[in-house]
């Protein structure tokens, strides 16, 4: 397990909905070290409970004053490698109860919708056809989820660094999949 992310001062973050701002932490991090990166994983605990088991980390995060009592900081699970098979990786994955959400921030390529028709049905094949299409896009994608069911997820395209999509149903198979690493273990 790595430090927390560093939080950005409040007004700068989503209007006070704690994931909103935990994603939009994840992916400034990320954002920092620039684009060709693996996917990384993060999870996402109660700030609070954080500073009262840690409290020798509170100078690398927002003013006690500017926190909400709901406050989630990310901390990056430096031990997750994933390879092709990213989400039989998350299906491996089962949090503590102390973790209230989890989050992952992956790269991608992707081609616009007219070349899709065009994708071999092999998946060796199709991701050869996508790596090397001229069309092709880079994009990072951060999606969060917590225990109550919230999720919100971010994209960034590399063409368009200035451009940032989020909402709910940015990438549902992911939000999915993080969901299941939530779920209580089984006894």
């Amino acid at each position: 397990m790595s430090e927390p992310t560093k939080r950005e001062p409040r007004e700068d973050r989503a209007g006070g909905d704690p994931l909103v701002s935990a994603v939009l932490d994840i992916e400034r991090h990320v954002g920092h070290a620039g684009w060709d990166q693996p996917a990384r994983l993060f999870a996402l605990v109660s700030t609070r409970a954080l500073l009262d088991a840690e409290p020798s980390i509170a100078a690398q995060l927002a003013p006690a004053s500017e926190l909400n009592d709901d406050a989630l900081t990310a901390v990056e699970q430096d031990e997750f490698r994933s390879g092709d098979a990213l989400v039989d990786d998350l299906a491996r994955i089962a949090w503590p109860p102390a973790v209230e959400g989890c989050a992952l921030a992956v790269e991608r390529l992707f081609v616009p919708p007219a070349v899709e028709q065009d994708i071999p049905d092999d998946p060796g094949e199709a991701a050869d056809f996508v790596a090397h299409h001229p069309q092709r896009q880079d994009i990072r994608v951060v999606v969060g989820v917590t225990r109550a069911g919230a999720a919100h997820g971010l994209a960034r395209l590399k063409e368009h660094p200035d451009e940032l999509l989020g909402g709910t149903e940015l990438a549902p198979g992911l939000v999915r999949a993080l969901a299941r690493t939530l779920s209580p273990l089984e006894q």
